[in-house]
């Protein structure tokens, strides 16, 4: 059998329900329940390719921003820059194209008592391979990271330049979440989103508590792809059993069929993950995983984008448009996201904000925020009546754009933006600054702050 035709088998048997039989995907134009209206304040600028920022989680109020150059900078609570950065690994990130970098960082949930964080980057020295490695802060300045404190927990190794993923986060449970593209080029050339035998094109999901002679981590028990060794019995086993026998995937596994999840979070109340793939030439698409899942999803990428199978097959129409239609011999499998939306109005390329779970804005509670970097815009999503509803947040004069986000001890939520240059080699250095921007309710801008430029109405 033809390894593609292989995998195609194993997608079917694993999708978790038919395609009919889910609801379909939330576009823009929905309407949120009450009154949600929200603007952007500025807490920093001066930054160089900002993509991601984190919190501490030990009361200082302290905001680290990671610069896709290598560098990650602190902003105190006063929203000043300190005057070096807490992290300086230029000399090991390869940052030329703007997939590649430092990518994203994440504090140990005892932070407080062991100092701990960890950073993802693109390994200058192992041709662009994301590194997990670990520091922690120096003894002597809390806002200074210890060099020398460096232990690599995993690499993760690419054909590609391009769609690294690159997010990595602590779930509830204490495992870290790592999020991996599918090593690049475009249409998943090397079908590695369904393949179970490479991290790439997944979800992964590891416990760096705990050490193996081999890794620096190890495997959750409940992880959902392992396979015990066992003697093999040919006859007498059901074909579900079958579907359901992975001797050779990659144990780190949680979700599969992803294309490019560059962002995701955790709600910190109800713990679902929400997961911004990027998607190909027409669609991009938000997964919800829910709390209570046991892992194993299949995104659908490379036989789905968004709701609709991919490829698509241009069609020139009689009256002179264009349409699409399903190519010959796809296949409609896998998890359906929960919202979508095109590429011929909306955006390109949708970025995680997360869901908002703070006290000081009251409307803003349960909404979950996501973003383009095309076009700036911002959009909120919350159920209603069991349906997803998206509705457009902003209608910015000037579009920012947006390339990462994270949130603070408190539940607010921020997002970074740069105009960088998509291409390379480019000197993120020469590019325009970019900045650090929270998400505020309309109603309760302080006094005197910077907020983002609406349009005239």
């Amino acid at each position: 059998m033809k390894r593609n035709a292989a995998f195609l088998l194993l997608a079917l048997a694993l999708s978790h329900s038919a395609l009919a039989e889910q609801p379909a995907p939330a576009q823009p134009g929905g309407k949120l329940p009450g009154k949600v209206a929200i603007q952007l304040v500025k807490v920093a600028d001066d930054l160089v390719d900002p993509v991601a920022v984190a919190a501490s989680p030990d009361g200082t109020g302290r905001l680290f921003v990671c610069e896709r150059p290598g560098v990650v900078q602190v902003i105190g609570a006063d929203g000043k820059k300190g005057k070096r950065p807490f992290l300086d690994i230029k000399d090991k990130t390869l940052s030329s194209f703007l997939e590649e970098g430092l990518l994203s960082m994440t504090f140990h949930p005892k932070f407080k008592e062991n100092g701990k964080f960890y950073v993802c980057y693109s390994d200058l020295w192992f041709n662009g391979a994301s590194m997990i490695t670990e520091y922690t802060v120096s003894k002597k300045d809390p806002n200074r990271a210890d060099p020398d404190s460096a232990k690599v927990i995993m690499q993760i190794d690419f054909p590609y330049c391009n769609h690294h993923g690159g997010q990595i986060a602590f779930g509830p449970d204490g495992y870290l979440y790592i999020g991996v593209g599918d090593g690049g080029w475009e249409g998943d050339v090397i079908s590695a989103g369904q393949d179970l035998h490479t991290h790439l094109g997944k979800m992964l999901r590891i416990d760096v508590e705990n050490t193996t002679p081999d890794r620096a981590y190890s495997i959750p028990k409940d992880n959902p792809f392992i396979t015990p060794l066992q003697q093999m019995t040919l006859f007498g086993v059901s074909e579900l059993q079958f579907s359901q026998t992975h001797p050779k995937a990659k144990p780190e596994i949680w979700a599969y069929g992803l294309r490019n999840p560059w962002t995701f979070s955790f709600d910190s109340k109800t713990g679902d993950m929400f997961i911004a793939d990027i998607g190909q030439n027409h669609w991009e698409e938000i997964n919800m995983q829910p709390a209570s899942s046991k892992g194993g999803e299949n995104y659908g990428w490379k036989f789905m984008c968004g709701s609709k199978v991919f490829p698509q097959i241009e069609v020139k129409n009689a009256d002179g448009t264009t349409t699409y239609k399903d190519g010959e011999g796809t296949a409609r499998v896998g998890i359906l996201p929960i919202a979508e939306y095109s590429h011929v109005d909306q955006g390109i390329c949708v970025i995680n904000v997360g869901v908002y779970r703070g006290e000081a804005y009251p409307s803003l509670d349960g909404v979950y925020f996501c973003a383009d970097w095309g076009t700036g815009k911002i959009w909120g999503m919350k159920q209603v009546e069991g349906k997803w509803q998206m509705e457009e947040m902003l209608d910015l004069d000037t579009p920012l754009r947006p390339t990462g986000s994270g949130q603070d001890e408190q539940g607010n939520l921020y997002l970074t933006h740069a105009s960088a240059n998509y291409g390379g080699p480019v000197d993120p250095y020469t590019s325009e600054r970019g900045a650090l921007w929270k998400v505020v309710a309309a109603d309760k801008v302080p006094e005197g702050a910077v907020t983002a430029p609406l349009q005239a109405k």
